[in-house]
C-alpha cells in the first residue's frame, strides 16, 4: 500500500533527507515549510524524480493554529487519508545566549515552533488517524517525532532548544500511551550532530570535537542518515516498539570512561 506522509520542515535539512528516503520508497509526500512555493519547486521536482508518486507543498507555520488547520486541510484534500506524520520542523535560537541571559522572546519562539506546534498538530492528526482506523480497520498509521540528543545533553548556550527537545521526547511517550489502544505507534528519532544549515555556523567546532573522539563513528552525520531510520519506521520494521527512541548519533551519547 502506498503511504501518505506529512513531513513538517520537509524542504531542507533533516526534513529533506527524510523526504528523499521516503520518495525512494514510493510514498506520497506532503512537504510543509514556511518558504514560498516558488522557492521549493526544484526540491519538489527532485522528490518526484526519486520516486514519490505524488508530492504537494503545504506552506504554513506550525506554531500558528490557523496555519496548522490549513496544512491538515490541504493534506486531506490531496490524499484523503494520512498514514504518517513526521514532526520534524524545528528551530534553534536566533542568537545563542548563556542560560543566565536567554530572553523570553527567544524562549517563546523556540518552544512555540519546536514543541507547542507539534503537540497540537499531532493532537489533530491523531484524531484523524483514529477515525481512519474506525473506517478502515486494517489501516496502518504511525507518528514519528524528530528530536535531538539535546533532549538529554545539556547545552547551556541554547537552553530553550534543549527544553523543547526534552518536551518532544515526553510528548512521544504521552501520545504512544494514548494511542496504544488504537495500534498507532509513536516513535522518537534522536539525531546527533547532523550537517544542516542549522549547524553550519558551528560545524568546524563539532568536526574538531569529532576528530578528538566525540563520537564513536568519526564523521558528522547526514540528513540521509536520519532519513534511513525514519524510512524503516514508516515501512513498519519496528511494529512492537511504540514510544521508543531511535538514536542516530554515531555513538555520541554512549557513556565512556
Amino acid at each position: 500500500m502506498t503511504k501518505n506522509v506529512l513531513i513538517t520542515g520537509g524542504s531542507r535539512g533533516i526534513g529533506l533527507g527524510i523526504a528523499k528516503e521516503l520518495a525512494k520508497s514510493g510514498c506520497n509526500l506532503a512537504i510543509n515549510g514556511i518558504r514560498e512555493v516558488k522557492n521549493v519547486t526544484t526540491t519538489l521536482e527532485e522528490l518526484k524524480k526519486l520516486g514519490a508518486k505524488k508530492v504537494i507543498y503545504c506552506q504554513g507555520n506550525i506554531a500558528i493554529a490557523k496555519e496548522r488547520s490549513k496544512i491538515i486541510t490541504e493534506v486531506l484534500e490531496a490524499f484523503d487519508q494520512l498514514h504518517v506524520l513526521v514532526n520534524n520542523a524545528g528551530v534553534g535560537p536566533q542568537k545563542r545566549l548563556g542560560l543566565l541571559e536567554t530572553t523570553e522572546e527567544s524562549y517563546d519562539r523556540v518552544m512555540d515552533i519546536n514543541l507547542r506546534g507539534p503537540f497540537f498538530l499531532t493532537q489533530k492528526i491523531a484524531q484523524h488517524m483514529i477515525k481512519q482506523k474506525d473506517m478502515v480497520p486494517d489501516s496502518v498509521s504511525c507518528i514519528i517525532n524528530i528530536s535531538s540528543i539535546s533532549a538529554t545533553t545539556a547545552s547551556i548556550n541554547r537552553g530553550e532548544y534543549c527544553l523543547s527537545k526534552a518536551g518532544l521526547s515526553m510528548m512521544t511517550q504521552l501520545f504512544a500511551t494514548r494511542l496504544g489502544e488504537y495500534n498507532i505507534p509513536v516513535y522518537e528519532v534522536r539525531p546527533g550532530v547532523i550537517e544542516t544549515d542549522m549547524t553550519a555556523k558551528v560545524l568546524q567546532k563539532y568536526q574538531k570535537m569529532i576528530n578528538e573522539g566525540l563520537t564513536l563513528q568519526s564523521r558528522i552525520g547526514s540528513p540521509e542518515d536520519v532519513g534511513k531510520a525514519v524510512s524503516a519506521l514508516v515501512e513498519g520494521k519496528f511494529p512492537y516498539s511504540t514510544g521508543q527512541v531511535i538514536m542516530v548519533d554515531g555513538g555520541l551519547t554512549i557513556p565512556r570512561l
